[in-house]
């Protein structure tokens, strides 16, 4: 068993907690579910940074103090915790004792060591960084993030930074995993090899802050204050949960927020003749819809509402999966729809609900005995053996968008084992013993998948191993090791579906009418007719009035034969980038070709063992050069178009009505 402890940057109390927050809380909550899936002794801090004169500013501007402004505004990321499902073991607040007491320590230390003396500060302050910037590095007369800066002169403690640029360089050589992404230790790398300045650690210009040992006037610059919770949170030096903890820590942090990190604080703990963390991890930034995020523009994504909209486990889900964990990424709501739809609820979901719905059609929900083996059986088991060493690798690497492709492999075989062995026919043809089998495999799969899903999706993944019954202490990395571990005789439950139909939010229905559509739709569902060319651009969202509809006889639907088809194949289009050339078996005897207008959101391997509806009766026409037989029922625009699909235990051919 390791020992892991990780931890967020302790958020400023300026404002409510945003998609920035959330997006590095949830990476560290899911890491810390990962280590304790292994058995690893794991440790998750978050917390507040409450001191400085920005928070003295706002509360005097509400007519408050800062005790209370802070008390106010902490109090939402603790909420934060809640709403998003996060295990973290402490939440720390700067303004506690406990924490005022290590920082005490820290800077005597600091100073004990020679590396703390007095003089006069004059420069270019920002009180939205809270630091101090050179002539050189303001980016037309703003700090280098872009907040206003004001000329400062104070008498001031200094630090010797400028003392430890060789040890943090030999540190970096020492310890290449010490700053991730590799491109983040590049960059700090080029900063330190520039040359460091000694840097200002006290201020006299304000009262909000820990008092500096020694110095009437003076209070601890607020990032000697920040980085501190750390240690802080373990008791401080010499304890035995620091003695246990710091050596494995890992600081998770927005890549603005690097250079503090990484070169202060190290040169602090150095200072303080203490170990360094085990490594800092800087992400990027989120825009929204391609713009930074803004109050002004109104377009800051509220965590809360993400995640009472769709779920705290889909909201995390987008997050990690949208994007390489390091990178900037754009945050789009139709995208997470998107996923939402295709690879939960159609993907995860639908294997889910197919496979427990079969073993209660064929088996009465109970597991069955082990049966007869098919061809299709070991590359499935072989696929699992291989993804499980995957994510080990990914993991350690905190790759979760990685990690999550990789399970999703799975998924899509799974889905693929199902069209390829189709349990319906065993069943017609009284094959029990086939049958058997690929139910058993289909239920050890779902297993392994929830098991390996408790840190993505954490609520869901518990329900579907509630629904499989699984056992809480097999709930385990190591379980997963072991093919066969669900038992024999096993009754599952019956239960919802893992992600129900997702109904769009009211600012979606409200958005600007759409030019008359091709589609003949409904606000439920829309059908969308294929056309030898698809639109030069993705048709505007649907008018929130749903459009008159004229009536029709039912002599006119029931001409309409619509039949259930699973895809068997799925490829791009050679000539069109928004179709997908599908093949289906619709019970036939023979198989068909559709092409539909789905590139945008789709991959086409994605699409391959879901069982979809056909309007097989539809006059083959010719799009781009390929003949198509038929037409699939869809939903949405452009890239939230959403396949209708239907229950896996449905044979291939069944009418709908």
């Amino acid at each position: 068993m390791a020992t892991f402890y990780i931890t967020t940057p302790i958020y400023y109390v300026n404002a409510a907690p945003h998609i920035g927050h959330a997006y590095t809380s949830l990476a560290v909550d899911t890491a810390a579910r990962w280590h304790r899936l292994l058995g690893d002794d794991t440790r998750f801090l978050t917390g507040t940074d409450e001191h400085g004169l920005k928070i003295e500013q706002a509360a005097r501007g509400a007519g408050v103090t800062p005790e209370m402004h802070a008390d106010t505004w902490s109090a939402p990321f603790r909420a934060m915790s809640a709403a998003l499902d996060l295990t973290n073991e402490d939440f720390i607040r700067t303004t506690e004792p406990r924490h005022e007491a290590v920082v005490a320590e820290i800077w005597r230390r600091m100073e004990a060591a020679g590396d703390i003396y007095l003089s006069e500060y004059k420069g270019w302050y920002s009180v939205g960084d809270e630091a101090y910037f050179t002539e050189a590095e303001l980016v037309d007369g703003r700090s280098p993030t872009g907040h206003e800066v004001k000329w400062m002169e104070e008498q001031s403690c200094f630090f010797r930074l400028s003392k430890y640029g060789p040890a943090l360089l030999a540190h970096l050589d020492a310890h290449p995993e010490f700053v991730r992404p590799t491109s983040r230790a590049n960059e700090l790398r080029r900063f330190i090899e520039s040359g460091l300045q000694d840097i200002s650690i006290s201020r006299t210009t304000f009262t909000w802050g820990i008092p500096v040992p020694g110095k009437p006037g003076h209070v601890v610059y607020v990032w000697v204050d920040a980085l501190t919770n750390y240690l802080s949170a373990l008791g401080g030096p010499g304890t035995a949960m620091a003695e246990r903890y710091w050596p494995h820590a890992v600081h998770v942090i927005g890549k603005d927020i690097l250079r503090f990190h990484a070169v202060y604080w190290p040169a602090f703990l150095m200072s303080a003749g203490l170990p360094l963390p085990h490594q800092i991890f800087a992400h990027g930034w989120w825009t929204i819809d391609g713009q930074k995020m803004s109050k002004s523009l109104g377009n800051v994504v509220d965590p809360f509402e993400m995640a009472d909209r769709y779920g705290p486990d889909a909201f995390r889900y987008f997050l990690l999966r949208e994007v390489p964990f390091g990178t900037d990424g754009d945050f789009s709501e139709l995208s997470l729809q998107a996923r939402y739809r295709g690879e939960l609820a159609n993907d995860y979901g639908n294997l889910a609900s197919r496979t427990l719905g079969m073993l209660r059609k064929y088996f009465d929900g109970v597991v069955p005995e082990r049966g007869e083996e098919g061809p299709q059986d070991e590359p499935l088991r072989t696929l699992i053996a291989e993804t499980r060493t995957e994510l080990v690798r990914t993991l350690d690497e905190l790759a979760f968008h990685k990690a999550i492709a990789a399970i999703w492999t799975v998924v899509g075989a799974a889905n693929k084992y199902v069209v390829e062995t189709a349990p319906w026919t065993l069943a017609k043809a009284s094959h029990r013993a086939r049958l058997a089998e690929v139910l058993y495999t289909l239920c050890e799969t779902l297993r392994i998948l929830g098991t390996w899903t408790l840190p993505f999706l954490p609520r869901k993944a518990v329900a579907l191993l509630d629904q499989l019954a699984v056992p809480a202490a097999q709930r385990t990395w190591a379980a997963t090791e072991i093919w066969g571990g669900l038992a024999v005789g096993t009754v599952t439950q019956a239960g919802e579906n893992l992600f129900p139909q997702l109904e769009l939010p009211a600012a979606a229905e409200a958005a600007p009418p759409a030019p008359a559509p091709k589609p003949s739709k409904t606000k439920e569902k829309t059908v969308t007719e294929p056309a030898d060319q698809a639109p030069a651009a993705p048709a505007a969202p649907a008018p929130a009035a749903t459009p008159a509809v004229a009536p029709i006889e039912y002599d006119d639907f029931a001409k309409l034969e619509l039949r259930s088809a699973v895809i068997v194949a799925a490829e791009r289009h050679p000539d069109a980038d928004k179709l997908l050339k599908l093949t289906v078996d619709a019970g036939e005897g023979r198989l068909r070709t559709v092409c539909a207008g789905i590139a945008a959101s789709y991959q086409p391997e994605a699409l391959v063992g879901r069982s979809v509806v056909l309007l097989a009766n539809l006059k083959p026409r010719k799009l781009r050069g390929i003949m198509s037989e038929g037409m699939l029922l869809a939903g949405g625009e452009g890239s939230g178009v959403s396949l209708l699909t239907l229950p896996g235990d449905l044979p291939p051919g069944t009418r709908i009505s």
